[in-house]
């Protein structure tokens, strides 16, 4: 528990949810949170995150499943408020350093706003 603890303390995303650091949030509630993206590849770039510490999709219990397919409708959320559901967008969660992701705590990536090309990279 104390080494949870010390890595929730150095995590970005978690000084985030305590509003340590600043961020320009477009959603949140009591159980997910969501704000731009500080280095946006496309015109939307949002990252949607759980207010719940974990840090990769193979830390997701069971018990997470509720909490991950909120995640999803609030990307979906932001999507329609954001005109860009009709016209197509991608939801992105990488896992680990050889898919990109460099913040240990799971998040969402709603990107649109512009032709997706595949594969993506």
């Amino acid at each position: 528990m104390k080494r949870e603890k010390a890595v929730m303390d150095n995590c970005i995303f978690c000084k985030i949810i305590e509003h340590k650091i600043p961020a320009q949030i477009v959603y949140e509630d009591e159980k997910a949170m969501a704000f731009r993206d500080l280095n946006p590849q496309a015109p939307l770039h949002v990252l949607v995150i759980p207010k719940k510490h974990i840090p990769t999709t193979l830390d997701i219990a069971k018990e997470d499943n509720e909490l991950v397919g909120h995640l999803f409708q609030i990307a979906n959320k932001i999507a329609e408020e954001n005109g860009i559901a009709g016209r197509g967008f991608r939801l992105v969660m990488n896992t680990n350093p050889e898919s990109g992701q460099s913040v240990y705590h799971i998040h969402l990536h709603v990107l649109g706003g512009r032709l997706m090309h595949w594969p993506p990279g």
